[in-house]
């Protein structure tokens, strides 16, 4: 099974005080938090695809963090990912740390890069019955002021008609789905859980934080 999850933290007291306005009593708490959510979902040979600024901690306290997480780990490099340019790290606990990527996920392309891509390779794709080919899987924007500008952005995308090579007038497609760990409660979703979630999220209009 592979799960993605975006803009975890840890060890980032400013994001849990005010920043994202979390509500943990402490840091220690929001790790202690997260941690517990991860191994309750991701089995040892599970994939979990980390889209940035996965720690804010030193080398030595990310180390001891990736020793407590279940999975086989790949990191997309996020702008708070500092640990990654320490000699200490522990990097080896990652299968591949790249800033960018695209993956195949049951048949379909995954686009993974911390920063929201607009416009994105494979955005036209949809398969035989008209359903997406391609998603693109961000993070970095949390759930900000830049999260709902992107909404209305993908809004105003899908209303839009374009002629496609067939001559026929069809919407352009956008399949980005912010993968904010506070959407999920912290837990890594699979591909289709988070397509659900963000769907969820769609219908209830006001976008709230929690899924």
């Amino acid at each position: 099974m592979r799960y993605y999850i975006a803009d975890l933290h840890f060890f980032h007291e400013a994001v849990n005080s005010h920043m994202d306005c979390r509500g943990f009593g402490s840091v220690e708490e929001m790790n202690r938090y997260m941690i517990n959510k991860w191994n309750r979902k991701v089995r040892r040979n599970d994939e979990v695809v980390i889209i940035g600024d996965f720690s804010w901690g030193t080398a030595e306290q990310t180390n001891g963090l990736l020793n407590q997480l279940n999975g086989r780990l790949y990191l997309v490099t996020g702008n708070h990912d500092r640990f990654v340019k320490k000699a200490e790290s522990h990097l080896s606990r990652f299968v591949w740390v790249r800033p960018y990527e695209e993956l195949s996920d049951n048949r379909r392309k995954v686009v993974v890069c911390h920063y929201p891509i607009m416009c994105y390779n494979g955005q036209y794709r949809l398969d035989e019955k008209g359903n997406p080919r391609t998603y693109m899987l961000y993070g970095h924007v949390h759930d900000t002021k830049d999260q709902r500008l992107l909404e209305q952005f993908q809004e105003i995308t899908r209303n839009t008609e374009t002629v496609n090579v067939l001559g026929q007038r069809v919407r352009i497609p956008c399949n980005m789905i912010n993968c904010f760990c506070m959407y999920s409660d912290y837990e890594p979703l699979t591909l289709d859980e988070w397509i659900e979630c963000d769907a969820r999220r769609k219908r209830a209009k006001n976008y709230s934080v929690s899924c």
